[in-house]
């Protein structure tokens, strides 16, 4: 195998000494913060190094390449963007603690998804529509990597799919900034301008994701082994687990030790390096 390492500051001495405890022959820069050591061996004192110098790590397949799937699907908050858009919604309406709190809670796994989205779309009753535009105008923000990865994705040949257990409101605008192939996510109910506090139709949850996944995968005729997904929290376990490759991205511990691969330094363009 070959073993990816990544991070925001790779030492040289850093790389010797993976590559010494993986017995490997040799190391390749990939980029400035990207290299690959070549034909290593597993070893369970590599990721304990790694934790410890702040890298993440990847041991890969190298004859596998970007090009042989054929469809990347990714949550969208703290995943493909650096925020949980309905905290900052929150935060428009001063109520940001409470739901925030909510939120790491279905985050850990410690409560189900359906019930956290609804108790904070509750906490939303009353906020004007026009808060969730200057969310967007304002506090939406990519994570690091973001462009250059979907960029490569698609000169590769992969469609691309955003599903998330937020609002459409968000998704949609996501979807046509980045030329996403495909977008899911729930809707919020609105009257006279303001939100009810409750989600149009059945809540797009944990379950909700890997079923929109399967029916588009089932759609372009792409089997479970061509399929990328990304994700961070315990709403995205039943997604990753319907890919080929799954890659937890700065994610909860449960995801982590679900995932094919986990990034949690590096952006995600990291992801890119993952393949020949």
């Amino acid at each position: 195998m070959n073993l990816i390492i990544q991070g925001l500051d790779v030492n040289n001495s850093d790389l010797r000494e993976i590559a010494k405890l993986s017995q490997a022959d040799g190391i390749e820069r990939i980029t400035g913060q990207a290299f690959r050591i070549t034909n290593a061996t597993h070893s369970d004192q590599i990721a304990e190094y790694c934790t410890q110098a702040e890298l993440d790590f990847a041991f890969v397949n190298p004859k596998q390449k970007l090009s042989d799937f054929k469809l990347i699907a990714m949550d969208m908050d703290s995943t493909l963007l650096a925020i949980e858009s309905i905290d900052e919604i929150a935060d428009m309406h001063n109520i940001k603690p409470q739901v925030a709190a909510i939120t790491l809670q279905t985050m850990r796994g410690e409560i189900s998804f359906e019930e956290s989205i609804t108790r904070r779309t509750a906490l939303l009753q009353g906020v004007h529509q026009d808060a969730l535009q200057k969310v967007y105008d304002e506090r939406v923000k990519l994570s690091p990597g973001a462009e250059k990865m979907l960029q490569q994705a698609k000169l590769s040949g992969l469609k691309t799919m955003v599903i998330s257990g937020g609002f459409t409101f968000f998704t949609d605008r996501i979807k046509t900034k980045l030329a996403f192939d495909y977008a899911a996510a729930n809707i919020l109910e609105i009257d006279n301008g303001h939100l009810t506090g409750k989600i149009i139709g059945k809540i797009l949850g944990r379950e909700g994701k890997a079923e929109i996944l399967k029916q588009v995968s089932k759609e372009l005729g792409v089997g479970r082994e061509q399929i990328i997904a990304l994700g961070d929290g315990a709403n995205d376990l039943d997604m990753l687990a319907e890919a080929g490759v799954s890659i937890a991205y700065h994610a909860k511990p449960i995801v982590k030790e679900n995932a094919t691969y986990s990034i949690s330094y590096v952006g995600l363009d990291g992801i890119i390096n993952l393949f020949n």
